[in-house]
């Protein structure tokens, strides 16, 4: 990484300061995370019990709604299925609504496949998206490092699951998200990715495991050559042979970082704006958490999928804005 590049010498770089202009305002949106009107729509509890079903099958008690409702309340306070049940169960005593709470065992059994409504956000249909993605691991129940410290046995290989997100920079919420296998790479997840953009992009950012043409060719045919890609080549990338007549963007950026260097090219190019989605990344770990509660992978998924919205509802409430002091 260029960062790597100062390492000898970190201690005596001055680190940026800022500050927020807008504390009163981010002070309040931090205070409302915790707030239970925040979480609990009044559209959920007006359609908590399931419309009939006029297809073949049982009949459904509670609403994809009600049961998405009931999932993001154990994500955002960190519960078991057993005690989200029960507070619940205090939730319509307090609100004196008369309903009745999901068992835990529907609510485990309802999240898989659970079908989800699209995201709103505030971004124009119009307005184009600057996408930067980037995954991480998440860890899963299973065998881990105490049974092999306690038994001594051998532990099974350490198996994950493989996050995707995908951040516009202008708006500052996550546009799409997957969640695959650990044996999935990151330019074979991102074409699902993009099936989950239904507006334009202008601007693609990513890091070297996005390098290649695969890549490139899937946002052309998806949004147009127009579209600013920005992908850091490896060390030892070379020209392509037609790089004369008519050079490509990864031509011309590893043309740029042989002339000026890397660090020149990172500023230049705006490749710096990536951090952002790294940010975001370690936002998921500290706020949803840095494993998966569920043990099935489609339960995985759904869980996943909430935990998206519940960070974009976080970032609806307000954002901090900074200022550079020195």
């Amino acid at each position: 990484m260029p960062h790597k590049f100062n390492a000898d010498r970190r201690d005596k770089i001055p680190k940026q300061k800022r500050r927020v202009t807008n504390c009163a305002e981010c002070d309040e949106s931090l205070r409302q995370r915790g707030g239970l009107t925040v979480w609990i729509s009044d559209d959920a509890l007006a359609v908590w019990s399931a419309p009939p079903r006029t297809t073949p099958g049982g009949q459904p008690v509670y609403s994809d709604l009600a049961i998405e409702m009931c999932l993001t309340l154990r994500m955002v306070f960190k519960q078991p299925l057993r005690q989200t049940q029960g507070l619940m169960r205090s939730i319509a005593k307090l609100l004196g609504v008369e309903i009745t709470v999901p068992h835990f065992t529907t609510m485990s059994r309802r999240g898989n496949g659970l079908s989800l409504p699209p995201q709103t956000t505030s971004r124009s249909a119009k307005q184009p998206v600057q996408l930067v993605v980037d995954s991480t691991g998440l860890k899963i129940f299973g065998e881990g490092e105490w049974l092999e410290k306690k038994h001594k046995t051998k532990r099974k290989r350490r198996s994950w699951r493989k996050l995707h997100l995908g951040l516009d920079l202008a708006s500052g919420h996550i546009v799409c998200s997957d969640l695959t296998t650990d044996d999935i790479g990151d330019p074979t997840a991102l074409l699902c990715l993009l099936d989950q953009i239904d507006g334009p992009v202008d601007l693609f950012l990513a890091d070297g495991a996005y390098d290649g043409e695969p890549t490139v060719q899937a946002l052309s045919e998806r949004f147009g050559s127009a579209i600013k890609v920005t992908i850091p080549p490896p060390k030892n990338a070379i020209l392509s042979p037609d790089a004369a007549q008519s050079p490509s963007a990864r031509d011309r950026h590893i043309a740029d970082i042989a002339a000026h260097g890397r660090m020149a090219w990172q500023r230049s190019s705006g490749y710096n704006q990536r951090s952002r989605i790294e940010t975001q990344i370690g936002r998921w770990k500290a706020v949803i958490g840095p494993k998966l509660k569920a043990r099935s992978f489609e339960n995985q998924k759904t869980e996943a999928k909430i935990g998206v919205r519940v960070l974009n509802r976080m970032t609806k409430l307000g954002r901090p804005n900074f200022e550079r002091t020195a």
